[in-house]
């Protein structure tokens, strides 16, 4: 997509936008003014609140300037543009948007001159192109109805929320979809199913509450059964290769991100001959395993599996209850300290594929510390930050 020279002007065109807060949601509000003055139509496709929309935006752009070379980044373009289908979004409309994205980095950035201006245009012009073709060549619906079948609050903070689909949804395990619940009607949020396509039509979704959320506390306190969510195609890449002399695998979750992992640990479940997988799965308190009963029954009945949990604090906060939990014999016992250090103590893992699932900070911090202990990054996957 671009040569390392305009790669570099481009980062480096960028890079005081992207590290100050205000400069980012000066280039979000300028960006959708120019596109609404331009094209008034298009605000119907947006949510009437747009400070979620604004910052997701800024989001995007960053991981396009950190992932433009990378050989994985126009498939997920497509994936994306496929995505944007359930807003109404065609193909169009990504070409519309190129010249008022270009505009706002443009006017809100400290150091601009024609050769970063030609090398971001270049940039624009391909994302919305990769985007368009994504949008424009899928024939799949753009979203599928499901109806919730079961809402269980496991924790004050954190629901699991089961439902039935109305179709088949083509996803894999370790995908995420986004969804959208009646109680917040046009924002959508991303979330990965925590079990493995059945034939049941069944899917089911770990929500933890996030402090100023929008969607989470609604899908964790007012969610009942018979709600109809829609959900939208899904997304993202996480996989475990198992082919013959692939390597080992090492997963590390922290909270609701045990769920893209534990639905592919299930999907191994139904292979022959699955890779060994060690898991360690973190939280801050043990009430935080909220799933590691039915982790540890996984790996009861699947000796390839081991199950190593780890929390921060071994006492629960006065707001909970005691977890009263006794692991069973022949578990490997709970470590103490944030799961990035811990997995890190017993080596690189060079050796192995390695998945990170968890906040955006767990993950930050989690790959530096595998870094620190010489891991090659380009075994790790990771889905894009904030998704």
């Amino acid at each position: 997509m671009l040569d390392a020279r305009a790669l570099a002007a481009v980062r480096g065109g960028l890079s005081g936008v992207l590290d100050d807060e205000q400069r980012r949601d000066a280039v979000a509000r300028s960006f959708y003014a120019r596109l609404f003055a331009e094209y008034p139509d298009f605000r119907a496709f947006f949510p009437a609140g747009m400070d979620q929309q604004r910052h997701r935006l800024m989001r995007a752009i960053a991981h396009v300037v950190d992932h433009v070379e990378d050989e994985a980044f126009v498939p997920f373009l497509h994936q994306l543009g496929r995505d944007h289908r359930k807003h109404g979004l065609t193909g169009a409309h990504f070409l519309a948007a190129s010249n008022a994205l270009a505009a706002a980095v443009r006017e809100n950035a400290d150091t601009w001159n024609p050769e970063i201006d030609a090398a971001w245009r270049r940039v624009v012009s391909a994302v919305c192109n990769a985007m368009a073709v994504g949008a424009d060549s899928e024939e799949l619906p753009p979203y599928w109805s499901a109806t919730v079948v079961e809402h269980h609050r496991v924790l004050d903070d954190l629901a699991i929320v089961r439902l039935e689909t109305d179709g088949d949804i083509p996803f894999e395990a370790g995908q995420y979809l986004s969804v959208q619940i009646p109680q917040r009607p046009r924002l959508w949020r991303y979330l990965s199913p925590a079990i493995a396509p059945n034939t049941y039509r069944g899917i089911e979704f770990h929500v933890r509450r996030v402090s100023a959320g929008w969607v989470s506390p609604a899908v964790v306190s007012e969610t009942t059964v018979g709600d109809r969510w829609l959900l939208g195609p899904p997304l993202g890449g996480l996989s475990v290769d198992t082919s013959p002399g692939a390597e080992d695998v090492l997963m590390i979750a922290s909270g609701t991100g045990v769920a893209p992992l534990r639905a592919q640990l299930m999907a191994l479940a139904m292979r022959s001959s699955p890779p060994r997988v060690h898991l360690f799965v973190g939280g801050a308190h043990p009430s935080d395993l909220y799933d590691l009963d039915t982790l540890l029954a996984l790996s009861r009945t699947n000796p390839w599996l081991t199950v190593v949990p780890v929390v921060e604090n071994t006492e629960e906060p006065w707001w909970r209850p005691p977890t009263g939990r006794e692991l069973p014999l022949g578990v490997h016992r709970m470590l103490v300290g944030k799961v990035g250090p811990v997995v890190t103590r017993f080596g690189s893992w060079a050796d192995r594929q390695i998945q990170v699932c968890g906040s955006p900070s767990m993950v930050r911090s989690t790959l530096y510390a595998l870094r620190k202990a010489g891991t090659p990054m380009t075994n790790v996957q990771h889905d894009p930050l904030g998704y």
